[in-house]
Parts: structure tokens; sequence; C-alpha cells
């Protein structure tokens, strides 16, 4: 046994040592970031990461932080693009976790489920729910695709399964039901039966 040579312990300690140090040296902004950006760094497997600007959301660690029990429907009132364009304006202080497009049901996240999304217009809300957004009007039932729900459904569930929340009425909610809102979506077109039979099935 060589007794001059530092144990493993110290071996791995001064390795970290080491490791760290030659992080510090590298510029922040190239460092990989597993929450943001880098392939893989999306919560549901199946969505695209298209990050919202770090001044529409707001940085949390949840379910640590809030406990995570609803899930809230959205209809945009804009395109897919254009939403993804508002959610990456510091200036209109709006986003969501997910938006889902109408023509093939593409989902795409745009804020991580561990931070709180500005979404509902209610901060309690917002603590404590994940925000759906969909591609579409309320007053066009056309933007209401069979890919759209189908789509939707299975991020819905995937949701619900991750945090324990019942698949029901009372915790996969329309914007409209969130106190004090002024909003109508996801309107009277938006078909809750089947959307919630999906959900079920998913």
């Amino acid at each position: 046994m060589d007794t001059n040579r530092p144990g493993r312990a110290a071996q791995l300690s001064r390795r970290r040592i080491l490791k760290g140090a030659a992080l510090a040296a590298v510029p922040y902004t190239l460092l990989p970031d597993a929450r943001a950006g880098a392939q893989g760094a999306v919560d549901y497997p199946a969505a695209e990461w298209q990050p919202a600007t770090t001044g529409n959301y707001t940085s949390s660690d949840r379910p640590d932080d809030y406990t995570i029990d609803r899930v809230i429907i959205h209809v945009t009132q804009e395109t897919y693009p254009d939403t993804l364009a508002i959610f990456q304006n510091p200036q209109k202080k709006v986003s969501a976790h997910y938006l889902v497009r109408s023509a093939d049901g593409h989902v795409a996240q745009c804020v991580h489920e561990a931070d709180i999304a500005w979404h509902a217009g209610n901060w309690d809300y917002n603590t404590r729910s994940i925000g759906i957004e969909h591609e579409g009007w309320v007053d066009r039932p056309a933007y209401f695709t069979n890919a759209l729900y189908e789509q939707s459904a299975q991020l819905t569930a995937a949701i619900c399964a991750k945090y324990d929340i019942p698949r029901d009425r009372k915790h996969i909610i329309g914007h409209y039901q969130v106190p004090g809102t002024d909003h109508t979506d996801p309107g009277p077109y938006w078909d809750w039966v089947r959307y919630l039979r999906l959900v079920n099935f998913a």
C-alpha cells in the first residue's frame, strides 16, 4: 500500500474542486443548463422547447414551493407562431407552460413546470396550476382539430399522473373559471366531454 498517495475520497474531492474551478472560468452564457434549452430539458418528452423570456414568468421550485393541483385550459386568440413571439416578448408579461398547435397537435413547452407561468390572471391559481394554451379562437371551432384534442389530452393526462391531479372538471378547468378573470376561453365550442374522455383514456 502506498501511504503517500491520497485516499480515494481525497482524490474525488480534489477532482471536484478542479472541475469547479474550470467551470468558473467559463463564461456563464456558455454553460450548459439542464433547465434552459438543451435538448431533453423539457418536462414532457413529446414537447419541443420554445422558451418564454425570463421576464414573463416567475422562477420557482414547484411542487416544493407550491402544490400543483390544477390544469388550466386556454385558447390563444392568436396563431401558434404569434403566441410564441408574445411569450418571448418581455413587454407582454404573459406566458404558459405549454402551447398546442392546431394543425397537428404539436406541443411546445415555454416554461418549466417547476416555474410559475403567468397565464391565469390570478396569482394563487398561477402558483398551483399548469397552463396549456391552444392555438385558435374561441369563436372558430375549426381550430379545435382531432390532433389538437388528442395531443393536448395526452399532455394533460401526463401532468395529472405526475402530480396526482384528479382527472375531472374540478381540477382540469377553463381560464373562464379562474376567480377574478374576464376571459371566456376556451369558449363555447370547446368540447369538455370529449376532452375529459380523452384525458381519462390516455
